[in-house]
């Protein structure tokens, strides 16, 4: 019997976490700067395509993600890119000054602290890190999770 209800629990986990789809247009959501202050989406700068760098400062694969991100900035200093993290303001700048220098003090480039853990449900990343890119009409062009793929983000931005 225990068999059945473990085997049961897992599969309906596993089917939940399958049915998860990213959001497919940018979810009303709120996020902080590092002066504390409060950014929502009625704030990302309209006629831009936006790209939403979910991440953790100890990730390996966004320490990887970051670096090619911050090596690339010419193919995306067009779009807005918000990075947005779990982590405090302390702890992603320090991660920013090892993986993200070039990302650093450029105007089209926001930090963002999730202190009110919305990203995951809103946003449904599978693991870290999760790019969202959306068109300048705030729809989904591309998501992807981790640092393989990113690439075919690069080819995205570009069209």
């Amino acid at each position: 019997m225990k068999t059945y209800l473990f085997s049961f629990l897992l599969l309906f986990f596993f089917i939940n976490v399958s049915a998860q789809t990213p959001a497919a247009a940018i979810p009303a959501f709120q996020f902080y700067k590092a002066d504390g202050k409060a950014f929502t989406r009625a704030q990302i700068i309209p006629g831009h395509k936006s790209l939403f760098v979910f991440f953790d400062a100890t990730c390996s694969h966004c320490q990887k993600a970051m670096l090619q991100l911050s090596k690339k900035y010419d193919e995306i200093k067009k779009i807005n890119i918000y990075l947005v993290s779990l982590d405090q303001h302390i702890t992603m700048n320090d991660f920013m000054s090892k993986y993200g220098k070039n990302l650093i003090g450029k105007k089209n480039v926001l930090l963002l602290e999730d202190r009110d853990h919305v990203f995951i449900p809103l946003f449904q990343p599978t693991k870290y890190p999760s790019l969202f890119l959306y068109s300048p009409k705030n729809t989904m062009v591309f998501n992807t999770s981790g640092d393989t793929e990113l690439p075919k983000l690069f080819e995205a931005i570009k069209k």
